[in-house]
């Protein structure tokens, strides 16, 4: 299946302020090239489709042609180097994607850039290009409305390596000196065969709509705790738009 791999997650939320509260789940993402994506027999293509429309750019035209097109917009000219992307896949007609991660490179193999596209559950999208260190750690002012409960201030300081047998990202977020919130994906790699996605989605029966479902039951539990809701800001406009 090209060179797309699986890595079985375990995904985690921990809020520190103004109250405690914490969660995790288990799902699996693909890492995929977008030159080479993966061509799955035609019964098992409801169990995995990646598609434009489900990321930030135009719908009729490429991932990679939408995302080249942002990044040039930024400054950045890849000339034709690899483009690994993490994300879930559409499953059964539906995906939602919090994270998306893109790790560009160079025609010579050279690292170019990182870029986290962000996606919250009104519809609204948003991509940060990030130029990480050598162990993958970059920071960036947040500039997108994401939880209900946090206003768009704040910076995030991010730590996120390209994937290998293991992977391991680390999201948090920084606010008046602390950090009320940090984001973890954990992960194992695993064979991205046909056979592979079967057990993937046996294990995790519809991950895209169970990982949207589990996002919006943890926000009506904090709602019911007590914590405020923030109205939805932007510091710059969406691409997509919030619905």
């Amino acid at each position: 299946m090209s060179t797309a791999a699986l890595y079985d997650c375990r995904v985690s939320h921990v809020r520190t302020r103004p109250l405690r509260h914490s969660f995790s789940h288990r799902t699996y993402l693909w890492l995929v090239d977008l030159d080479e994506l993966p061509r799955l027999p035609r019964w098992a293509r409801a169990l995995a489709r990646f598609e434009a429309r489900d990321h930030v750019g135009d719908p009729g035209r490429t991932l990679r042609a939408n995302l080249e097109g942002w990044l040039a917009e930024q400054g950045v000219e890849l000339g034709g180097g690899q483009v690994l992307m993490l994300a879930h896949a559409r499953v059964l007609g539906y995906v939602f994607n919090p994270l998306t991660i893109y790790w560009c490179r160079y025609a010579d193999g050279t690292p170019a850039c990182v870029v986290a596209e962000v996606h919250n559950t009104y519809g609204g999208r948003h991509r940060y290009l990030l130029h990480p260190d050598a162990e993958g750690r970059a920071e960036t002012r947040k500039e997108f409305y994401v939880s209900p409960f946090f206003p768009v201030d704040g910076g995030y300081r991010m730590r996120l390596p390209e994937p290998g047998a293991g992977l391991n990202l680390t999201v948090h977020l920084e606010r008046d000196g602390g950090r009320p919130f940090t984001a973890t994906v954990r992960g194992v790699r695993r064979p991205a065969t046909t056979a592979g996605l079967l057990r993937a989605a046996l294990r995790h029966p519809w991950s895209t709509a169970a990982v949207s479902a589990h996002i919006r039951l943890q926000g009506v539990l904090l709602y019911l705790r007590g914590l405020p809701v923030v109205p939805r800001q932007t510091r710059h406009a969406d691409h997509g738009g919030e619905k």
